[in-house]
């Protein structure tokens, strides 16, 4: 299973994105992640919030394929422990899904086309953070989950 993670909004600053391509060389023995940052073209940003997320939906629809099964991640969604990370990753692979995409939404979330379309609404935590930091911790709890399931000595209980 590939794992896509998708993020409205700016490239990473240098510092994140070293760390993010850390979690991910650390991951790919087990598992090939990546992140693709989607933006809106300039001439199509806009203040109105109703619009921007309606400009965002047209862009993941875009994207999104028949063999893709969609985790959002919201701060309302289900909260998840680590060990229940990696058991979700585990049920995905069991159930034959190609590639996971895990979509961080824009900054007033994502339309209510695209919660229907996730499979699962998944919570990092109750707190609001910064995309580009939050990129950073899927990355890390990406290989968490996978360390764990393949039991390496990086995640304590």
């Amino acid at each position: 299973m590939d794992i896509e993670i998708w993020s409205i909004g700016k490239e990473n600053e240098k510092h994140i994105e070293e760390g993010v391509q850390l979690y991910f060389k650390k991951t790919q023995p087990w598992n090939k992640v990546k992140l693709e940052v989607l933006s809106l073209p300039k001439k199509l940003q806009t203040t109105d919030v109703a619009q921007t997320k309606k400009q965002e939906e047209a862009l993941i629809l875009k994207k999104l394929q028949a063999n893709h099964t969609l985790v959002l991640l919201d701060e309302r969604g289900k909260s998840l422990d680590s060990i229940q990370w990696a058991q979700q990753f585990q049920q995905f692979m069991n159930q034959g899904t190609r590639t996971l995409v895990i979509l961080i939404g824009g900054a007033f979330g994502v339309s209510d086309a695209i919660r229907e379309k996730a499979s699962q609404v998944w919570s990092l935590s109750k707190l609001v953070f910064p995309h580009q930091l939050v990129r950073l911790i899927l990355a890390e709890q990406v290989y968490r989950a996978f360390s764990i399931l393949n039991n390496a000595p990086y995640h304590h209980q």
